[in-house]
């Protein structure tokens, strides 16, 4: 059974997880990454889930203050090994929750074309593409969402 723990960027086993999705991305995103890194700091995250399975951390995701009615997806994580058992399904909707019980009206997110699995996640999930915003207008690598909650 997965336990999803709510945390902050502080917690290890975040760490240690953002650690792998950065390595990730490095590969996927190749000479790109450095753009995208810079806007995927942990330091300031305060919300944060993991998930667990028999005390085993296999995945993550974190949501932070976008506006006042919008929080923003970010470090969505699933190790390879445990993809496609719905594990980032779960820590999605625990995010989610999260927001509209601190109040907000919509999730948003940002996620790149050479993450198709991402992609998949976030339509099977009910996010709808929208137009890239802030830092991502313009930028033909990214792909961005929304979902109202």
């Amino acid at each position: 059974m997965i336990n999803l723990v709510r945390t902050n960027s502080h917690n290890q086993d975040f760490i240690d997880l953002i650690k792998l999705l950065d390595a990730d991305l490095a590969t996927r995103d190749g000479e790109d990454h450095s753009f995208y890194a810079q806007f995927n700091k942990i330091d300031l995250i305060k919300y944060a889930v993991v998930a667990y399975e028999n005390n085993i951390p296999l995945g993550c995701g974190a949501i932070k203050d976008f506006d006042a009615n919008t929080m923003e997806i970010k470090r969505m994580f699933v190790k390879p090994g445990r993809r496609g058992k719905g594990i980032a399904s779960q820590i999605l909707k625990e995010l989610e929750t999260w927001a509209l019980e601190l109040g907000n009206k919509k999730c948003i997110l940002e996620t790149g074309i050479k993450q198709p699995e991402a992609i998949r996640l976030y339509t099977k999930n009910g996010y709808q593409q929208i137009p890239n915003y802030g830092q991502y207008a313009g930028i033909i690598g990214s792909l961005c969402f929304e979902k109202k909650l």
